[in-house]
């Protein structure tokens, strides 16, 4: 087969027309909070992490990585089955004694100035660090493994209309960045300076720089390496990058709104409506689907015009992180930290019900408007599948953190709130969300070496497997190393 040919062949195979659906995309994501409920259950009752030995790491990667990875290959039809393997091992960690007598190497905070510093109002919290970890995991195992026959086709990104993995893999990306941006706003206004719009678009250009460089470097790849590409994802010469690199200083320019619009998940609502209206009701959606591409904007339609629906689901993130990421959802109160930690637990229920309401609202055909969910177009539907699904992501891993490990609420110093953090917090998690960016790009230069050099469609299941855990291995061992040497790459 000629290398042209079996280029178009590729481009077809990634090509999904119908996508899956929501219950079991559910059961299949399921797996990763499952998977961190035994790593929880390892390490609360057995220390089994602690000291952070080889095998240690072998588990932490079996459990944050391979199970994902299993859940999209070998286990694809049988998420469940792979569920209840996970779960069986909780109840025999518990029927084993607990591990008290045995010495806990301590840990050495890196900045000694932890034991003299009163408690952060903008904490680490390990069930936030598990979750972004976790979505960047699940990132690097799809965008590798949609490229072989042993990942479903209906896991894929759907052509037009319908729900996929891969559709929801990247709103959460854009949903868990809106969830960190809450935090530089929370230091705003806990510093009672209020920062002008000019500053705060020249910060957020600066955030976005390298993003808009990364777009380029990867149209110019794409281009240049004859690279496989699917058109209709996000037009000609647009990719996420731009997506992502333009966020930031929209999101700037909306603080002003701010002050008319209540919240950012009413902003968000805003937003996500007034584009659905305008999908719905004038010649725009046919001109995203149809038009023929003549023009700079009609070649790029689907990635500028689907750039208002991830608007709406990053400011959907942001409304969440301003009252996850603050040590308590109201500054002032007094309440125990138990009665707080049950706050932020119910909290995060409430707007996960009203998160899912509002997309089987939106999306029901008895009781309900009808409409499909489109990750092209990123309507509405699709901003509230992906702030649904996120927020109750969230919750389950918020629950996870709070019954295996409530002493990282307790603490009454920085240097022992950083040992409960780190004791509570997978280190394959911790290392994927500290650098999240940067391992994120690594992975996709990895997923191009991999293309470039196996005709993934011609592969077998061994091969298959054994490709995927080589690429995740080198991708955990670098975001590891990362963490290990204590360095934080800015991009």
């Amino acid at each position: 087969m000629s290398k042209q040919s079996y280029k178009q062949q590729k481009e077809d195979f990634v090509s999904n027309l119908s996508g899956g659906s929501v219950p079991e995309i559910a059961a299949v994501t399921a797996v990763v909070p499952v998977a961190i409920l035994l790593w929880s259950a390892l390490q609360a009752r057995q220390s089994f992490f602690r000291p952070y030995t080889p095998l240690s790491y072998a588990v932490d990667f079996l459990l944050c990585v391979g199970a994902f990875l299993l859940a999209t290959t070998l286990y694809a039809s049988t998420p469940v089955l792979l569920i209840l393997f996970l779960l069986a091992p909780v109840a025999s960690v518990y029927m084993l004694p607990a591990q008290t007598a045995r010495k806990k190497k301590p840990i050495v905070p890196r900045d000694d100035k932890n034991a003299a510093r009163p408690l952060d109002v903008l904490p680490a919290k390990p069930f936030l660090t598990s979750y972004r970890g976790a979505m960047m995991v699940m990132t690097c195992v799809s965008i590798l493994a949609v490229d072989f026959r042993l990942f479903p086709r209906r896991f894929a990104k759907v052509e037009t209309w319908g729900t996929s993995l891969m559709d929801m893999g990247v709103g959460s990306f854009v949903f868990t960045a809106g969830v960190v941006a809450a935090r530089p706003v929370l230091k705003e206004r806990a510093s009672g300076k209020s920062m002008s719009l000019v500053k705060r678009l020249v910060y957020s250009a600066r955030h976005s720089a390298p993003l808009l460089v990364l777009g380029v470097i990867r149209l110019l790849s794409v281009k240049g390496l004859d690279y496989a590409e699917h058109v209709t994802e996000y037009g000609v010469h647009w990719n996420f990058f731009f997506t992502l690199g333009f966020l930031p200083p929209f999101v700037a320019a909306f603080q002003a709104v701010l002050r008319y619009v209540p919240s950012y998940a009413a902003l968000a609502l805003l937003v996500g409506g007034v584009y659905e209206v305008l999908l719905e009701n004038t010649a725009l959606k046919a001109y995203i689907l149809t038009a023929p591409r003549t023009d700079l904007l009609s070649m790029n339609r689907e990635g500028i015009f689907s750039f208002f629906g991830y608007l709406a689901i990053f400011l959907a993130g942001q409304d969440l992180g301003m009252f996850i990421i603050p040590r308590a959802i109201n500054p002032r109160s007094k309440a125990t930290p138990g009665t707080q930690r049950n706050t932020l637990l119910m909290t995060i229920a409430v707007w996960a019900a009203i998160w899912s309401a509002l997309y089987y609202l939106c999306t029901g055909y008895s009781f309900g408007l009808g409409l499909v969910v489109s990750r092209r177009l990123a309507n509405l539907p699709y901003v509230l599948w992906v702030a649904s699904f996120n927020t109750i992501q969230i919750f389950a891993c918020c629950l996870i953190d709070t019954v295996f490990f409530p002493a990282t609420y307790n603490a009454t110093d920085g240097r022992t709130e950083r040992e409960a953090n780190e004791f509570a917090t997978s280190r394959v998690l911790r290392a994927f969300n500290r650098n999240g960016l940067a391992v994120f790009l690594v992975a996709n230069l990895l997923t191009g070496l991999v293309n470039m050099t196996v005709r993934t469609l011609d592969v077998g299941p061994s091969v298959t497997m054994a490709v995927l855990l080589g690429y995740m291995g080198a991708v955990t061992g670098f975001a590891v190393l990362l963490d290990m040497y204590d360095v934080s790459v800015k991009l």
